[in-house]
């Protein structure tokens, strides 16, 4: 690949956790810097992407950002744009393309992305107007939402989010870690634990388990909250709370359960299947975009919990299928790397700077 000409790049992200979007900027702006450019992170001050970002010398700035239109928020990145002197500034959620929208007033001619991670229909019609450049779909399913809320294709680049190759000195052994039986199956579920990552239902899938799986299963959750051991759903679990060697966390389970409802495209499974760990998703959103069905996971109709339990009872019972589909993983993960998001990125940036210098002959 052509080295592209050094840019100075300005991001926004107003999120104060670290979940997948932020880490998505985290590996882009160091992707970036890696190719010669100079970006900057807006975001909130106290935002665990702001402290990643500093250890990794990568430039942040804090301001905080309490609401779509939020003022002084913006007169703050409008500022930070005066000293930066941006050629593009890139929002990477719904909070930051209001404020960067607001900031950019009177400024033609300054390019504006905006990355989209959620399949839901976009509402607002300023909002998706044409100051935005280019949007920046994570999935299929993404781009088909911002479609249905009425956004030009012709303005939609599908650029998959990413992760790095697995990195860690050796799997955690939850079995040891936890006393628990060697012939245990260690299923895990990762992310954010609330309602729309399936936490709820997947207590109704342990309760809808044979007795003979259910107490074969041994269940971890990593995110949230650590709350030691407990009982899900009749299952036998373990809160692990938010664990920083991620890779390391997961390499240690045997199945990954992802019950999510909505999920842009959920690079939990990716990480998963890079890792040797067959993912059991629900049809939503860009998982099916990533989970090749019966080959590098198990796919079940969206919300049927039944199916889902149907499909945990057969990948705990069956382990030569668990072996297959784990052998799987690895090659279809690797077709989501950090280096081909990076690139789709420069892409995307490419053809903006591409129409401002167009527009700016026209003035």
């Amino acid at each position: 690949m052509t080295t592209p000409p050094s840019l100075r790049l300005l991001h926004l992200d107003s999120s104060r956790e670290w979940r997948g979007g932020q880490r998505q900027v985290y590996l882009l702006a160091r992707g970036q810097r890696e190719l010669g450019h100079e970006p900057l992170v807006v975001a909130a001050p106290d935002a665990p992407l702001i402290r990643r970002l500093r250890s990794a010398g990568i430039a942040a700035a804090a301001v905080r950002m309490r609401g779509d239109w939020d003022l002084a928020a913006a007169s703050r990145v409008r500022a930070v744009l005066r000293t930066w002197n941006a050629d593009l500034i890139h929002a990477h959620d719904a909070r930051a393309h209001a404020i960067a929208l607001a900031a950019l007033i009177g400024r033609k001619t300054l390019p504006l992305v905006v990355t989209r991670r959620v399949p839901f229909i976009p509402r607002g019609r300023f909002k998706y107007g044409r100051r935005v450049g280019r949007f920046i779909a994570i999935s299929g399913a993404v781009r088909d939402a911002l479609v249905t809320g009425g956004v030009d294709s012709g303005r939609i680049d599908l650029v998959y989010s990413g992760v790095p190759r697995p990195s860690m000195t050796k799997p955690r052994d939850w079995r040891l870690e936890c006393r628990w039986p060697s012939d245990s199956v260690i299923c895990g579920i990762v992310g954010a634990m609330t309602a729309e990552k399936g936490v709820a239902t997947l207590a109704e899938i342990g309760e809808r388990l044979p007795d003979a799986t259910r107490e074969r299963i041994r269940l971890v959750l990593l995110g949230g909250k650590s709350a030691g051991a407990q009982s899900v759903g009749g299952l036998t679990a373990f809160r692990a709370g938010f664990v920083d060697e991620i890779h390391g966390a997961m390499a240690g389970l045997d199945i990954l359960l992802h019950p999510s409802s909505a999920e842009g495209l959920g690079t939990a499974v990716i990480d998963a299947m890079a890792l040797g760990v067959p993912p059991i998703a629900f049809r939503v959103g860009g998982l099916p975009e990533l989970i090749e069905d019966q080959r590098s996971g198990l796919l079940v109709p969206a919300g049927d919990a039944a199916a889902f339990t149907a499909a945990t009872d057969r990948l705990v019972r069956d382990e030569p299928l668990r072996k297959a589909l784990a052998a799987a993983g690895p090659a279809r993960a690797a077709q989501f790397s950090v280096e081909r998001m990076v690139r789709g990125t420069q892409d995307v940036y490419d053809a903006v700077l591409a129409s401002a210098r167009r527009m700016r002959r026209t003035l």
